[in-house]
């Protein structure tokens, strides 16, 4: 893969940056959960090549364990054919959702066994490391010591039945497979013997100085810092780092049978990965490691928050006790659910990949999850009836609309070419001086923020080409040279939302470049506006979504998957509606037919002084006068973002009297709450005081 574009950082700038996300598992294929991660890194290493900056992504496949051992036995393969397999398919459905890895190693390769021997030795000649018996659980009737992962039992903390055996998904706790209560093989179904063995540790604790300077908001996000002082203030336990034959994986230098932990290695991996990629591209590997050049390189790796353990104490422990440098960041994001549950085989809605694919095009699902993650750890949810909503919305309605509206006048009235100058320069600057704050949203991984800032961009670009009206325009004979002029000003306003959504959506990207000029677009090129060039006929960019095809991956996935027989079974979720709350009582056509609902341009938007979630509006509902309406939208949005957006208003609410005035409609919005908050918006093209139907 070719360096990264450098043309863009001014000198003196330019940072060097090394990213990774976690390693996906070689025992299966790769599903949403999977994507959702990769999507989130990739947007941000793809915002930071676009700004010039030297920056390196690279992952693998985690291929050590006993999952691996036994399912390879159960499809008749050797374990190093069923990873090469597998990192085959891997690879392909990355590779079709746009994710840019600059490389993508296996841990199972000689590389990473170099490098984990060589941090073994510096953790055991720094006396890091112990041994001593453990009692463990054996499942007789598999002849085999179980992993924490194959025993299952309720969590000793929280109660919550079927955890795993180091860790408890309810409740974050930590703990080892013999505090479960009533543990059983996940293998057999049978309750595991207690054997004795001689086992390697780590003394974790050894390095809780370091970690204590490390685990700062400086370097983790707050939350992610809180739930490390809780560990602190636990205690750090030695951290058990051998495994038993049989076993697949890197057996332990000078101990016969006993191998490293699939933990060990598979971080590791990271260093490995990179390693390649520096012995191909010529890139120095110390500067990225060594702990003299932490100041002048970065490092970064993004995980879900279901890891953080590892990353955030073990991970940094090797890799000071190994001789190297710590993570600059470990950003941490929540888990994805799927139409407000956990993903299910049962409902179609444990979706892989590949069904995703087979049906639908990566940038849709980019930019829906892109929409949704934020800095934080909190879940997010692919709600699929709103997936097709907001793609259709956002990107055919919004964003691409703007050039196949102006396009075809250009090609009809001077033969594609565009003005030499602007309609309204203002307007293109205030666009380009934009960049900055999404800038900045997405250097804090505000992804859904930035999308929010570009939407309302979008919005204020359609309503230039509906004000200016070029199909009226082109009809009068003394207005008609005005036209190029007009959609040179709105082909410039796409070229501007193209460059800042180009992180997320590289393929409407790529192709919108083409119809541009064929010339990649470079973050500053939003400072200077394309004039007097030739662009190309207009191809659509981004199609509607069909709910079809949506119903088409969740029969798929529901025809296609099947539990693995190494996997214990599928929780059961709870009745009811997703996150304890009541649907509301049923209403009839009559009693919804006596909402008046009308589209509203926002005149006015303002804070309410002494009020922490309300902005006070001042709506345009078709007759000039302006409407006034509280909304408590604060959290989401900015006063200023507000000005000029369409909404959709119930406007025959009665009116309210509240604590600063007189509240006289609803504005609708949708979202759990907080940033989460959505306003309804038409399609463009909707004028005020228009009925919702």
């Amino acid at each position: 893969m070719s360096p990264p574009k450098t043309t863009d950082a001014p000198a003196g700038t330019r940072r060097r940056i090394l990213v990774t996300s976690a390693l996906p598992y070689a025992n299966g294929s790769i599903h949403l959960g999977h994507v959702t991660e990769v999507v989130y890194t990739d947007v941000w290493v793809r915002f930071q090549k676009l700004r010039g900056h030297e920056c390196w992504y690279v992952c693998a496949d985690d291929t050590h364990g006993t999952a691996i051992m036994l399912r390879a036995e159960k499809e008749g393969v050797t374990p190093e054919e069923l990873i090469e397999a597998t990192q085959r398919e891997h690879e392909r459905d990355f590779a079709d959702f746009a994710i840019g890895f600059d490389n993508y190693g296996t841990t199972h390769s000689q590389r990473n066994r170099e490098f984990v021997e060589a941090i073994w030795r510096r953790l055991r000649d720094g006396d890091h490391v112990v041994q001593r018996s453990v009692t463990q659980f054996f499942d007789a009737e598999r002849g085999i010591f179980l992993a924490d992962r194959f025993v299952k039992g309720t969590c000793p903390r929280c109660k919550t039945p079927n955890q795993n055996g180091d860790s408890c998904d309810n409740c974050a706790a930590t703990y080892t497979p013999q505090d479960l209560i009533d543990p059983v093989s996940a293998l057999s179904g049978t309750r595991p013997e207690e054997r004795d063995s001689e086992h390697f540790f780590v003394r974790l604790a050894d390095f809780e100085e370091v970690l204590r300077g490390w685990a700062t908001t400086d370097n983790l996000q707050p939350e992610v810092v809180n739930k490390l002082e809780e560990w602190f203030a636990e205690g750090l336990r030695d951290w058990d780092v051998s495994r038993d034959a049989p076993y697949f994986g890197f057996e332990i230098p000078d101990a016969p049978g006993k191998y490293f932990y699939v933990w060990v290695d598979a971080p590791i991996g990271y260093l490995a990965s990179f390693a390649e990629l520096c012995e191909r591209e010529g890139i120095e590997f110390d500067d990225f490691w060594k702990r003299e050049n932490a100041g002048r390189t970065e490092v970064y790796h993004v995980i879900g928050k279901d890891i953080l353990y590892f990353h955030c104490l073990f991970w940094p422990a090797l890799l000071w006790g190994g001789g190297y440098r710590l993570p600059t960041s470990v950003p941490v994001h929540g888990f994805l659910t799927v139409d407000g549950t956990k993903m299910s085989k049962s409902r179609g809605t444990f979706i892989m990949a590949r069904t995703y694919l087979d049906h639908l095009p990566a940038d849709a699902l980019r930019y829906y999850l892109a929409a949704k993650l934020g800095s934080g750890l909190g879940d997010i949810d692919l709600n699929l009836q709103d997936f097709v909503q907001r793609v259709n919305s956002d990107l055919v309605g919004k964003a691409v609309n703007i050039a196949s509206r102006c396009a075809g006048f250009l090609h009809k009235h001077s033969g594609g070419r565009l003005a030499d100058a602007l309609d309204d320069a203002e307007l293109f600057e205030r666009f380009a001086a934009a960049g900055d704050e999404i800038a900045e949203l997405y250097e804090r991984r505000s992804t859904n923020q930035a999308v929010r800032r570009i939407m309302a961009l979008a919005d204020e670009a359609n309503r230039y080409v509906d004000e200016r009206k070029p199909w009226v325009l082109a009809k009068q004979e003394e207005t008609r040279d005005q036209v190029a002029a007009v959609c040179t000003t709105g082909i410039n306003l796409f070229r501007t939302l193209l460059i800042y959504l180009k992180p997320i959506v590289p393929g409407i990207a790529r192709r919108g470049e083409q119809f541009l000029g064929g010339v990649e677009l470079g973050w500053d090129d939003r400072l200077r506006p394309l004039l007097g060039e030739t662009i190309a006929p207009y191809e659509p960019l981004m199609t509607r979504i069909e709910a079809a095809a949506v119903e088409a991956v969740v029969e798929a996935s529901k025809d296609t998957m099947t539990a693995s027989p190494d996997e214990p079974a599928e929780t059961p979720e709870p009745a009811g509606p997703p996150g304890g709350e009541e649907i509301g009582a049923e209403i009839t056509i009559d009693d919804f037919a006596k909402l008046d609902l009308r589209v509203a341009r926002i005149v006015r938007a303002e804070a309410v002084e002494g009020a922490d979630k309300l902005l006070r509006l001042e709506l345009d509902l078709g007759s000039g006068v302006g409407r006034q309406v509280f909304a408590g939208i604060k959290s989401a949005y900015s006063p200023e973002d507000l000005v000029d957006r369409h909404v959709v208003v119930v406007a025959n609410l009665k009116a309210r009297k509240m604590r600063f005035g007189t509240s006289e409609g609803m504005v609708l919005a949708a979202g759990p709450g907080g940033e989460e908050i959505f306003l309804v918006s038409p399609d463009a093209g909707a004028s005020p005081g228009l009925r919702v139907r």
